[in-house]
C-alpha cells in the first residue's frame, strides 16, 4: 500500500521515501535479515570492540520463542548504533550495518513523510529521549553561532515559552546559555506577543545577537501548540539571527496525523530541527526519542576526538541501543501511515469528547484541537479525584493551577465516562 501524503502536495519538490504498511511476517524477515548482516558476537572473531552480546545467564539466546521475536533477538545480539547513519559520505561502523540501515530508513520515513522533508535532505538519530534530542539541537545551534558568526557565548540566548519542557532550562544550564522565557496567556496558553517583543528587545539591548528559538508542537502539561508562523514572522521581520527548533516530543506522533495542513514540518523553511518521542504516542520502549534536522547541521557537533569510531560521533549519547531503533521501525511498519492516522485520530476524538462533556458541566478546561490532552482548572478537582485517576498537576512544589488528563491507548471511553460522572458527583 503506497502512502498518500498527509500534507498539501504543493509542498513536495522531490520524490520522498515511500512508507508502506508491512505484515508481521515481512517485518520479522527484514529484522532478522538485518541482524544477519550485522557481525555476530556469537560467531565472528570480534576482538577489538569493547562490547558483547547480553549476559547469556539471563538473556539466553537459544530460547525457542526468539525465532518469532525480532525485537528481543535484536536486544540479545546487542548492536551499537553509535554515531549518525544518515550520512552518505561518512564511513559507518560496518559491524552493525544491517540494523543501522533500518534506523536510516526510519529517519527518512519520518522526516520525508510525517514532516514532509525533501528526499535525503535530513539527518537524525534515535536518541535516549526527548530531553537529549532537545539538548542536541541547542548544542548544534550554539556551536553554529560560535563557528559561523564568531559569536561569544554571552551573545547567544535561548528563547522559549514558560510552558516549555524542562529540557530547555536544563540544556541552557549544561551549555551555559542565557534563557529568555516568554509569558503565555493563562487561558489559551499562547505566547503573549507583547511580552516576546519586550523581552527580545531588552535582550538585544543587553548584548544578545543570536537566538536559539524553540516552538512547542504540544507542550507536556497542556498539549498547547505554539503559533510557529507568528514566532518566525517576528524574528524574520525584525531581521534577527536565529535558528528554530521544534519540540514535538509529545505532539510529534499525533499532530501530523490530526492536523494535515500544519506549518510544522520541513516544508516550512524556518524550521531547522524537530524532536519527537516514540515512547509516548507510538508505544515504543522508553529510550526512543528522535532527533531530526536539516542536512549540514549535525556537522557542528562532530566529535573529532572519537577517532576510534568509524564515522566519528555527532551525538550527546554516543553508544546507543540498536534494538530501540529497530523497535520504532517495527511499529511504524506494522501500522503504516493509515493505521497510525486512525489510532491518533481516535485518541484525539476521545479527548475532544471529554472536553465537550466537561464544558457542558460548566467546568473550565484547556484543550488543543488535534491533541489528546485535556487540562482542568484546579478549583474543580478534589484530592480524591486526582488520586483515584492519577491526574498530573502543573505544580507539585506549590499551589496547583491545573490538572491534566492524557488520553493514551489504554484509556477507554468507559473510563472517561466514569471520570466525568465521579467529577460530577464530587462537585454536587
Amino acid at each position: 500500500m503506497q502512502w498518500e501524503p498527509l500534507y498539501n502536495l504543493a509542498y513536495k519538490k522531490t520524490k520522498q521515501m515511500r512508507w508502506n504498511k508491512m505484515t508481521n511476517k515481512a517485518i520479522r524477515k527484514r529484522v532478522f535479515e538485518a541482524i544477519d548482516i550485522n557481525q555476530s558476537y556469537f560467531h565472528a572473531p570480534i576482538i577489538g570492540v569493547p562490547a558483547t552480546y547480553l549476559d547469556e545467564e539471563v538473556f539466553y539466546s537459544d530460547a525457542p520463542f526468539l525465532r518469532n521475536a525480532p525485537f528481543i533477538s535484536t536486544m540479545i545480539s546487542n548492536p551499537n548504533h553509535i554515531g549518525v547513519h544518515t550520512f552518505e559520505d561518512h564511513q559507518m561502523e560496518d559491524i552493525f550495518a544491517g540494523t543501522q540501515a533500518l534506523e536510516t530508513e526510519l529517519i527518512r520515513v519520518m522526516a520525508e513523510n510525517m514532516f514532509n522533508g525533501e528526499e535525503k535532505a535530513q539527518d537524525g538519530y534515535v536518541a535516549a529521549g526527548g530531553t537529549e534530542a532537545n539538548i542536541q539541537a541547542q548544542w548544534i545551534y550554539r556551536n553554529y553561532f560560535i563557528r559561523e558568526k564568531e559569536a561569544k557565548i554571552d551573545e547567544i540566548a535561548m528563547v522559549y515559552s514558560s510552558d516549555s519542557h524542562y529540557s530547555m532550562p536544563k540544556g541552557a544550564n549544561v551549555l551555559n546559555l542565557k534563557s529568555i522565557i516568554l509569558d503565555v496567556d493563562f487561558d489559551n496558553r499562547q505566547i503573549v506577543q507583547e511580552d516576546m517583543d519586550f523581552k527580545i528587545k531588552e535582550a538585544i539591548a543587553n548584548g544578545i545577537k543570536y537566538f536559539i528559538v524553540v516552538a512547542n508542537m504540544s507542550t507536556t502539561m497542556f498539549g498547547s501548540v505554539d503559533d510557529v508562523d507568528l514566532i518566525s514572522d517576528y524574528f524574520n521581520e525584525n531581521k534577527l539571527d536565529y535558528k528554530l527548533h521544534v519540540d514535538g516530543a509529545f505532539g510529534g506522533f499525533i499532530y501530523p496525523f490530526t492536523k494535515e495542513n500544519s506549518s510544522y514540518g520541513f516544508h516550512n523553511p524556518n524550521i531547522s530541527s524537530i524532536t519527537i518521542d516514540a515512547h509516548k504516542m507510538l508505544q515504543a520502549p522508553y529510550g526512543t526519542g528522535i532527533f531530526l534536522c536539516r542536512k549540514g547541521l549535525m556537522e557542528y557537533t562532530r566529535t573529532d576526538e572519537a577517532s576510534y569510531v568509524q564515522g566519528l560521533d555527532f551525538t550527546l549519547s554516543g553508544s546507543r541501543s540498536g534494538a530501540n531503533a529497530v523497535s520504532v521501525w517495527m511499529i511504524m511498519m506494522v501500522h503504516g501511515p493509515a493505521g497510525l492516522k486512525v489510532r491518533m485520530q481516535n485518541v484525539a476524538d476521545k479527548a475532544l469528547t471529554l472536553k465537550e462533556d466537561l464544558e457542558e458541566m460548566g467546568i473550565e478546561v484547556f484543550h488543543q484541537d488535534g491533541i489528546n490532552i485535556v487540562t482542568i482548572k484546579d478549583k474543580y478537582i478534589k484530592p480524591t479525584i486526582a488520586k483515584k485517576y492519577r491526574l498530573v498537576s502543573d505544580n507539585y512544589s506549590g499551589k496547583a493551577n491545573w490538572w491534566k488528563v492524557v488520553v493514551m491507548k489504554h484509556v477507554t471511553q468507559g473510563t472517561l465516562d466514569q471520570f466525568v460522572e465521579d467529577l460530577r458527583l464530587s462537585l454536587s
